[in-house]
């Protein structure tokens, strides 16, 4: 009698996937080699993913693979799980440069006990312009043992389809714009009074020594009578806010949106690119609708931003917090020798910009872009000094979770490189109806209520003008949410 072969295990888990990467110059498809595109003009479809400052970056659709995680070790979590699905995958890089080969779009939560979902998507297709270089990159993911290959041809069929238009050739016309949903605007977790009872709290304590340093936000929730077009809102930011980094990341791939983050932000918390990190750190805002006509607004930003001992003294916070948490991985940063004002649609702000070459760690490689963002998160930018006791103090004092609000958003790639930014400027769609916007504002000692609750109103204006919002000011009454004041 033969033996007989083993049961097969009902319970086995059927082999994990592969992923195949081909990334491929632009006019390997055809597209003209002179020309790089402006990714701006690829802002179309569902699904997209979204990295983009002056017609630059990334812009992505699809999903090839996806990992959520929660919790104190989301960015560990996240990065063992790059870590091993990058050490399977298969990559062909024809191009070589940051951001080609695999790469993966990212959003981390402010805080670690937050009940919503962190994590990475690695999309389908992504279209990549870096200076001059442009590049598109497919992602297929394969079972494995499985005869399979990828060529040129793949990819721009994977265009054809997403993008409605051949490689090199006008994207598809999307028809004309379509008139702005109504927006109605209330309260979120808390009204604009108890949101300024709560400021005067936080100036409490920090007069009192607890803490020099504690920045406050508050929510606001748009509803629309119409489904919401994110693109649209997406395309609006792009273009208004071209010295921004337009963002949009979607986990969980809810068909109506919901989970979806996007927004404007001017702030870098960490660039790295070839061993060597960027950061550019904003504290100090001055709404530009403030500036009295009769007086040059650049001469307006300088004397109120660059004189002011409040504004510079929150800004030396900010810049102080970035070089500790540097510390550990350079030799040497650079900080700009004085401030900048840098100057967007809705705001001025102080800024500086921060630059370090890391140093190799144990096997010899610098530390990851995902790495970097975990350590200088939270800056006091966002969150305060002392770090714990501000962090502490954030969810007492502004009564909700900030959620992926503030928190690192953007890219990495197999090589380490990455840009992540603050989620700032933004929002987060809810359903195909509703977004929470939000606005955060640094609080010293110096701080008066009304002015920060003006200065929210201020960094809002991004997305409420993506919404179709007047372009100024503070709408004219906030309706409250169900058992809530609007102040």
């Amino acid at each position: 009698m033969s033996p007989t072969a083993p049961a097969a295990d009902p319970a086995a888990a059927p082999p994990v996937p592969v992923l195949h990467a081909l990334t491929v110059p632009l006019s390997a498809l055809g597209a003209d080699p002179a020309a790089a595109p402006d990714l701006r003009d690829l802002l179309a479809g569902p699904e997209l993913l979204t990295w983009t400052v002056d017609g630059r970056g990334l812009v992505a659709w699809g999903r090839a693979a996806e990992h959520t995680v929660r919790g104190a070790d989301r960015f560990t979590a996240a990065r063992v799980w790059w870590d091993d699905l990058v050490g399977a995958a298969v990559i062909e890089d024809r191009v070589g440069v940051p951001g080609t080969g695999l790469a993966a779009f990212g959003a981390f939560t402010f805080a670690t006990a937050s009940a919503v979902d962190s994590g990475l998507v690695v999309p389908e297709l992504l279209v990549g312009r870096r200076g001059d270089v442009a590049w598109a990159t497919l992602v297929v993911a394969v079972v494995p043992g499985t005869p399979f290959a990828l060529g040129a041809d793949d990819v721009a069929a994977a265009w054809l389809r997403r993008i409605g238009s051949a490689p090199g050739r006008p994207p598809a016309a999307s028809g004309p714009p379509a008139a702005p949903a109504v927006v109605r605007l209330s309260s979120g977790a808390l009204g604009e009074h108890e949101w300024t009872e709560a400021v005067r709290e936080g100036v409490e304590r920090i007069r009192s020594g607890r803490m020099e340093k504690l920045v406050l936000a508050r929510d606001v929730v748009a509803r629309t009578d119409a489904p919401l077009d994110a693109v649209a809102v997406v395309r609006d930011l792009a273009r208004r806010y071209e010295q921004c980094w337009t963002y949009c990341v979607g986990l969980g791939g809810d068909p109506a949106g919901a989970g979806r983050l996007m927004g404007a932000t001017p702030e870098m918390l960490v660039r790295v690119l070839d061993g060597v990190a960027h950061a550019r750190v904003l504290a100090g805002t001055l709404d530009r609708d403030a500036a009295p006509p009769d007086e040059d607004p650049h001469e307006y930003a300088a004397r109120v931003l660059g004189e002011s001992e409040k504004q510079q003294h929150e800004h030396g916070f900010a810049i102080d917090s970035l070089e500790a948490s540097l510390a550990p991985y350079t030799d040497a940063v650079t900080t700009s020798p004085e401030p900048f004002i840098l100057e967007l649609p809705n705001v001025w702000h102080l800024a500086s910009d921060v630059t370090a070459a890391l140093r190799p760690g144990p096997a010899g490689d610098p530390p990851s872009s995902l790495e970097l963002a975990e350590a200088l998160h939270p800056t006091a930018a966002v969150c305060g000094t002392p770090t714990a006791v501000a962090a502490a103090a954030i969810p007492e004092l502004e009564q909700m979770d900030r959620g992926l609000y503030a928190g690192p958003v953007g890219w990495l790639d197999a090589a380490g490189n990455g840009d992540w930014g603050i989620a700032l400027r933004g929002a987060v769609q809810e359903d195909e109806r509703t977004v929470r916007l939000y606005a955060g504002c640094g609080i010293v000692a110096a701080s008066d209520p009304e002015s920060e609750l003006a200065e929210t109103w201020a960094k809002l204006r991004p997305m409420l003008q993506a919404l179709g919002q007047r372009a100024g000011g503070a709408p004219e009454r906030l309706v409250p949410a169900p058992g809530l004041s609007a102040g």
